[in-house]
């Protein structure tokens, strides 16, 4: 049986604040597999960075366990094979880009006979070759998440932690972040990441866990969250009155209900007899809207 890249064994982790203590991780127990993407997605405070935390042997004092690969992450040597990527990474600003993946390599131990070509290879497939020897305090916020990325990357890790990957780049750059990252994926490596963009995580991840109150509310897959609502749709519609008791109030005159497709056009025709407007239909299927219904059964 093949070991897991990362597998959380029910963390737990308390704060002590003035007002008291705070559950910040609650039993979290979750597996990734060698070649899987996991995309951990909740609210601001939710525990996300906590559990990153956890992961890297920033905080000890937490209950249950975390394995890397098989071994205790409170090991040295379980990090070996990991690299970091934080949502806001600090460079050192006198140094240039080729000057930055070298020293990753060295601070992780990695010895090549093609060091410099290696290097290269690697600024080039984040598009920022031409600015291998500027100064990182010379590029902008986007480029300077790319050579971030690059430092990661180039050391070939076997586990990739990554939050908000994306953050800062423009459309373009997102697209050939992804590529690069679906590339890692297709090698065998595994991606545990988190994100504010729903619709990037419903694009890379093979799966994607909810926290939120530092409880993991669910685990689900792509293929799952359309199964469980497929046949359902978002209608916004303009009236006076709201139509149905349960349909949500989004401005003055505007609301929103979920309808199923079976129902859909007789609901459409009664809206039309009591003078109201269809503005949008759309499905239920997506992240996004099982994101706010998870916040709303678990406020």
């Amino acid at each position: 049986m093949m070991t897991a890249a990362l597998e959380l064994k029910s963390i737990s982790k308390t704060y002590q604040r003035k007002k008291g203590k705070v559950d910040a991780l609650r039993d979290v127990s979750l597996k990734i597999n060698q070649g899987e993407v996991f995309g951990f997605v909740g609210p601001n405070g939710a525990g996300k960075s906590t559990t990153i935390k956890v992961i890297l042997d920033i905080i000890r004092d937490y209950k249950g366990e975390a394995l890397i690969n098989g071994v205790n992450a409170r090991r040295p040597e379980a990090r070996a094979g990991v690299a970091y990527l934080p949502e806001s990474p600090a460079m050192y600003e006198q140094f240039t880009p080729l000057e930055i993946l070298k020293m990753s390599l060295r601070m992780y131990g990695v010895h090549r006979s093609d060091e410099e070509k290696w290097c290269w290879q690697w600024l080039e497939r984040l598009s920022i070759a031409s600015y291998a020897n500027q100064r990182i305090r010379q590029l902008s916020k986007g480029n300077v998440q790319r050579v971030a990325l690059a430092h990661a990357l180039v050391v070939a890790p076997k586990l990739l932690i990554l939050d908000e990957p994306l953050s800062g780049l423009d459309p373009v750059g997102r697209k050939d972040v992804i590529n690069i990252l679906e590339d890692y994926k297709s090698e065998g490596g595994a991606i545990f990441f988190t994100s504010h963009v729903l619709h990037d995580v419903e694009r890379i991840a093979d799966r994607f866990g909810f926290i939120n109150h530092g409880e993991l509310v669910t685990i689900r897959s792509p293929q799952e969250l359309m199964h469980e609502h497929a046949g359902r749709f978002y209608v916004r519609y303009s009236a006076d009155l709201k139509i149905g008791t349960e349909d949500r109030l989004l401005r003055e005159g505007e609301y929103e209900v979920d309808v199923s497709q079976s129902d859909l056009p007789s609901w459409i025709a009664n809206l039309n007899a009591q003078g109201g407007k269809v503005i949008s239909v759309k499905s239920t299927v997506s992240l996004e809207a099982l994101f706010f219904r998870i916040l709303k059964d678990n406020a």
